[in-house]
């Protein structure tokens, strides 16, 4: 074996600062908006920051911007690692992460001047749809590339994960962009209706079962033993996790159109597939949290891996919630109301954003041939993000559950009880606390772009060398 040949960290290291500079911008977007609806007149008369042109960025830059980065740096990461190889096509991989680069750009430019196809979490038009797809080609054929080009037999189930998300996520994103151009900057959707709603939220939903959900787990598969130290508890039961998640996720998207124009029984297979959604869900989540058997103590005084390990909860969590929420009745209270808004952020702060945070805080250090600046830092982070999250959810969980109540309530003689308006005035102070609970993540988020920033600076760009595998 060629021991001059180094793993490919450049593209890793790049994707893994951007983002943490893409999580502070979407979040601080976030945060605007969360204050907007309990201040609207805060940014009266500038068309650019409304509520309507802000959200789409928000959502966007969270998931693609700051999610997608650390999703590129940890697959890039790890396949190389767990193959023993660099890299395959080392210029594709570059063009990946500056054509990402310029997708969120041309996000950022487009959305605030109103420039949307209006579909929920794929707002961006056709010209940077076809980008999209470009980039995401090239990620498939850098990762497949290493995968086939690997120098042990087995591959790691986190690449398992990682292949199932860069193939799944390139069917939804053109089968639910396939769109009729107008101009360079409108298209119209080919579906029409119950079509395009369906479409849409098979698209919408697998987007979070596959982009949040699968990607990320494979994630906590492979920094959660690293950082523990200790082999992953049942690697049977990974598979298992691998399998029946892929095949069960795909089917869950009706749950997201309960009570509309959709089919009743596509409703209804929308709900059981989603209360069966549960078991392969909570499998990871046990697979996660039970590597720490014999090693529990470890938690004590590792910051880093409390983010993992409370990331992997909020996961239980919000697997949980999701079945429960899919099911009828409990939809009929729910649905349209801040109890969905809760139930998204759990899993997007709670799950995604604290397992991207533990696994950035192992990863750049090693990128960089250094220690972290400061673990008590890592320390406040993870407190304040916890504190963040459970201030944002438990305020969208109580809004959430009023709202639906004061909805449906009605007088003995069948007209409503509330008003419309009613409900908003009693909403007014738990939009407050959520936008604080929004507020104090971000500032955690800021902190890490500290520690980071004087990490990188005591540090220096470093390649390690390709090992030898292991017999």
């Amino acid at each position: 074996m060629n021991t001059a040949q180094t793993y490919n960290y450049d593209v890793v290291r790049k994707f893994a600062v951007m983002s943490v500079v893409w999580g502070i911008v979407g979040m601080l977007v976030g945060v605007i908006i969360a204050f907007l609806l309990v201040f609207p007149d805060m940014l009266e008369g500038i068309p650019y920051f409304s509520f309507g042109r802000l959200r789409p960025l928000h959502t966007n830059a969270v998931i693609f911007a700051f999610g997608g980065s650390a999703l590129f740096a940890t697959s890039y990461y790890i396949v190389q690692r767990t193959c023993h190889t660099p890299l395959f096509a080392p210029k594709l991989a570059a063009f990946t992460f500056w054509g990402w680069q310029l997708v969120i750009v041309l996000a950022a430019v487009t959305l605030p001047l109103g420039l949307t196809s209006s579909k929920e979490y794929a707002e961006l038009e056709w010209p940077i749809d076809i980008l999209i797809t470009l980039v995401w080609v090239a990620y498939a054929v850098v990762f497949f590339g290493t995968l086939v080009k690997r120098k042990v037999k087995h591959i790691y189930v986190a690449n398992w994960f990682f292949g199932a998300y860069i193939i799944t996520i390139a069917m939804l994103h053109i089968v639910n962009n396939l769109e009729i151009p107008i101009t360079w900057t409108k298209s119209y959707s080919i579906y029409s209706g119950v079509q395009d709603a369906m479409i849409q939220w098979w698209y919408g939903h697998n987007a979070v079962g596959f982009f949040l959900t699968a990607a990320f787990l494979g994630m906590m598969y492979y920094f959660i033993p690293k950082q523990v130290g200790r082999p992953v508890y049942s690697y049977r039961l990974s598979v298992v996790h691998f399998w029946a998640l892929v095949f069960t996720y795909i089917w869950a998207g009706p749950h997201h159109l309960m009570y509309t124009a959709l089919p009743d029984w596509t409703q209804s297979l929308g709900m059981i597939l989603s209360l069966i959604l549960l078991a392969p869900s909570w499998g990871g989540m046990i697979n996660g949290i039970m590597t720490l058997s014999g090693a529990w103590e470890k938690l004590r005084d590792d910051p880093i891996l409390k983010f993992l390990v409370v990331s992997v909860s909020f996961y239980g969590m919000s697997t949980f919630e999701g079945p429960m929420m899919a099911i009828k009745t409990v939809n009929a209270l729910s649905h349209y109301t801040d109890w969905t808004v809760g139930h998204v952020h759990s899993g997007a702060l709670g799950w995604v954003g604290m397992v991207s945070m533990g696994s950035l805080y192992y990863l750049i250090p090693r990128l960089f041939n250094t220690k972290i600046y400061s673990m008590k830092l890592i320390e406040w982070h993870f407190w304040t993000a916890t504190i963040g999250v459970v201030l944002y959810i438990t305020s969208m969980w109580i809004s959430g559950i009023m709202q639906g109540l004061m909805w449906r309530a009605v007088n003995s003689d069948g007209t409503l009880t509330y008003s419309f308006v009613e409900s908003v005035q009693a909403m007014h102070p738990f939009y407050f606390v959520r936008g604080v609970g929004g507020a104090v993540f971000l500032g955690g988020m800021l902190l890490m772009a500290y520690n980071i920033v004087k990490t990188i600076a005591q540090g220096k760009a470093y390649n390690a060398p390709v090992l030898a595998p292991a017999h």
